[in-house]
């Protein structure tokens, strides 16, 4: 990961902590899979993936969560599941996205609950 991923990273956990999430993990690997970040909160279990850029940027960086990032994201997630994070059995999942941007001595977070709903095929 490089440096502007890692800052992004650490600024999504300090704000979603700040918004009631409990940060369960960070670059959790099953296998060839990674997610970001996994919070839980009232609403349930959190799959967060981080988009960080340092301005300025031609395009939005949510533009990046393309369909089969989506689906690594949820093959994660359910390797995540399987591997004894039982006591979620019953929590919502959520897919999310965080977009963060430095801009100079400012940082833009964008959160993105709910950003997808998987597709099986």
């Amino acid at each position: 990961m490089d440096a502007v991923g890692k800052r992004g990273e650490d600024a999504a956990c300090l704000w979603l902590a700040a918004r009631g999430h409990t940060v369960l993990e960070r670059n959790w690997r099953g296998g060839h899979c990674e997610i970001d970040i996994i919070t839980a909160d009232a609403d349930g279990l959190h799959f967060v993936e981080v988009k960080s850029r340092t301005a300025p940027t031609t395009a939005d960086p949510l533009v990046n969560m393309t369909a089969a990032k989506q689906k690594h994201l949820v093959q994660a997630a359910l390797k995540y599941l399987h591997s004894g994070a039982r006591r979620f059995a019953d929590a919502e999942v959520n897919f999310d996205v965080i977009t963060v941007l430095f801009e100079k001595t400012t940082t833009i977070i964008q959160y993105y609950p709910q950003a997808f709903i998987p597709i099986y095929d």
